[in-house]
This record gives structure tokens, C-alpha cells and sequence, in this order.
């Protein structure tokens, strides 16, 4: 069977991913004060990180219209994959939801489903490699959906910011706690809940610290490193995402480790220096 997989731009494609014709990124849209910026191959994250920190006020975003996501439906593979943002951070998954329904009452019925990462960035990566590892090995529509279902619910994103300013920014953090954590120099080790919302982990003074208890955190949870894939991202910062990379690789054995750069909704969250992980 012909497939094809829908990924919102929040999760970051590898290059070899970006030219395989049966992958498509559907774009977000970001807001910095007066300038607006598609998060697309156009996206300029030097430039982006600089009007964000320049600007007193939180970074916005839009989600992909239905009619976008109707567009993406509309091509010659017999199965159609969607995968987005967590529905708890996004509208991008109702935008889905509502572009499948409008597809199938103008075009007719389709096998497309669309899944909620209850992640970001590169948990939307892995999970859509996921469904190409199941449609490559001539699993049916539904065999896939439900083999990735099974994987989105043991998967765990963790990730550690910098700088607390876009938290403070958006009214997530108070003033004074922003302030706080940025005098003591306080990273927050983040991560995912069940559900898809953002939860802190636990707390470290100084940001090699904190990466090793987000590393910590994570060897804690995850079985069976062998059969499984660690995807790394890391917003302006390849060096540090190399060094967690290689500290990961000297503590366990995993299938095989990929790192990235955040691209403009990633960047968004992450915020300059930050690290994601997902596995």
C-alpha cells in the first residue's frame, strides 16, 4: 500500500526525511510583536531568537488551518498519516481532526488518521518514523495505527531551558521565581506527562547539572535501550546537544541516537540553548 505521512512543523525532519516525497511539514506560524514568521524552509532562527529577545512580550503562534491539513490529504496514497503537536499545547490536532472531516465530505472516504504526539519536535520525528518502520513492514491501516498508539503511550520527552524568560513571558512563571532561578542560576529539568502536558521534573544549579539529571531521568524510565531510538534537539546549541549525546551513548546501548536543530515552534519553546530528548 502507498502512504503518506503529515508532520506539523513543530517536529523537526532529518535531511534524508525532508526529501522523501512521502513526508510533508505542514507549517505553523509564529507572531514576535509586528513580525510574522512561517516555520518553514524560510525559517531564519538567528533572527528569530534576536526579535525575541529584544521584545518585551511572549512569542505567539498559530496552528495549520483545516484547509491546509485538507490540502495535505488530498494526494494519491491509499494511507494517510497526521501527526501533531500535543493537543494540550496546540490547536493543531482539532485542525487535523476538522481538515480530515472536511476532506471526507468534499472528496469522500479516505483512510487517514491523525494522531496527537502528546509531544513535540522530535517526538513527532519518532513517531512518524515510527509509521513508516510499520508501513514498510506491510502492516494494514489499522495494525499501524494501533502498533503507534501502543508507542506514543510509552513514549517520554524531557528537555531543559536555559533561560526562563519565555515562561515568564507568556504568564507561566511569576516575575519573582523567574528571577529567582536566573540569580541562582536554576534550570529547570523538564518534561511530558501522560497526557501531553508540560511537567517539571527536578531542578539543578547550573546547566551540566541539570542535563545530567534530565540523563538520569530518562535511563530511570526507558527499557529495552537496544530496540529503541533517542532523538536529541537542541535549540542554537550543537556542541552541548553533542556532549548529552555522547555522555547518553557512554551509559547505555541504544539502537541508534539522532540529533537535530529546533526549527521556529521548537525554537519557540525551547528558547536559545535549550535541549529536548525524546525517547
Amino acid at each position: 500500500m502507498s502512504y503518506k505521512i503529515i508532520v506539523d512543523s513543530c517536529g523537526e525532519l532529518p535531511e534524508q526525511l525532508k526529501k522523501d516525497a512521502r513526508f510533508e511539514s505542514v507549517p505553523l506560524e509564529i507572531f514576535v510583536d509586528d513580525f510574522h514568521i512561517v516555520d518553514d524552509a524560510t525559517f531564519d532562527q538567528a533572527d528569530f531568537l534576536q526579535k525575541v529577545k529584544e521584545s518585551p512580550n511572549s512569542p505567539k503562534s498559530t496552528c495549520p488551518s483545516p484547509e491546509r491539513y485538507m490540502a495535505a490529504y488530498d494526494c494519491e496514497a491509499e494511507h494517510v498519516y497526521a501527526v501533531t503537536l500535543s493537543s494540550k499545547l496546540s490547536g493543531s490536532y482539532n485542525s487535523a481532526e476538522l481538515g480530515k472531516s472536511l476532506y471526507i465530505e468534499e472528496k469522500g472516504p479516505k483512510q487517514i488518521h491523525v494522531f496527537d504526539s502528546k509531544s513535540a519536535s522530535v517526538g513527532e520525528t519518532l513517531i512518524a518514523m515510527k509509521i513508516q518502520e510499520c508501513e514498510e513492514a506491510g502492516m494494514d491501516f489499522e495494525a499501524v495505527i494501533a502498533a503507534v498508539d501502543d508507542y506514543i503511550a510509552e513514549q517520554n520527552t524531557y528537555f531543559v531551558l536555559e533561560t526562563l524568560e519565555t515562561l515568564r513571558k507568556n504568564g507561566r512563571l511569576s516575575n519573582l521565581k523567574a528571577f529567582v532561578a536566573s540569580a541562582l542560576n536554576i534550570k529547570p529539568v523538564m518534561g511530558s506527562t501522560p497526557e501531553g502536558e508540560i511537567c517539571q521534573l527536578d531542578q539543578a544549579r547550573g546547566m551540566n547539572k541539570a542535563l545530567d539529571k534530565m540523563i538520569s531521568a530518562m535511563l530511570g524510565k526507558v527499557q529495552d535501550c537496544e530496540h529503541k531510538i533517542l532523538a536529541i534537539a537542541h535549540c542554537n546549541c550543537p556542541k552541548r546537544a553533542k556532549a548529552v549525546m555522547e555522555k547518553v551513548a557512554q551509559l547505555a546501548k541504544f539502537k541508534d541516537i539522532f540529533m537535530v536543530d529546533t526549527a521556529g515552534i521548537s525554537s519557540m519553546y525551547a528558547n536559545d540553548g535549550g535541549i529536548i530528548m525524546v525517547v
